[in-house]
């Protein structure tokens, strides 16, 4: 009996050493894991300037392509009502002239 208690003592010992190894085993597991977060939040932190910057520019190159491509069409509306006030301008010269002298003789028109 006394060497069954005495098994039984020594399973139970060596059981709390798995167990405590094994608390430690975690432990150690769980500082890996957060000392590598850590490093790579910092990278990703000193990284920053950098995305922003990328970010900012291909920002201002989409900006600029907007803005020529706004210039080139307000630059054909530009061009269209040019070219339809002179082909209209001696229709419109001779309704105002119509006019005019149709006032000085003293008639509505």
């Amino acid at each position: 009996m006394e060497d069954t208690l005495k098994r039984l003592l020594a399973a139970e010992t060596r059981a709390n050493e798995i167990t405590s190894e094994a608390r430690l085993a975690a432990d150690r597991l769980v500082q890996n894991a957060l000392h590598e977060a850590r490093g790579l939040e910092e990278r990703f932190q000193a990284r920053l300037p950098e995305l922003r910057a990328s970010y900012l520019d291909k920002a201002e190159k989409r900006a600029a392509q907007s803005i020529q491509e706004l210039q080139r069409r307000y630059d054909e509306i530009l061009n269209r009502l040019r070219d339809d006030a002179e082909s209209h301008e001696g229709e419109a010269l001779e309704a105002a002239f119509a006019y005019l002298l149709g006032q000085r003789n003293g008639s509505e028109p």
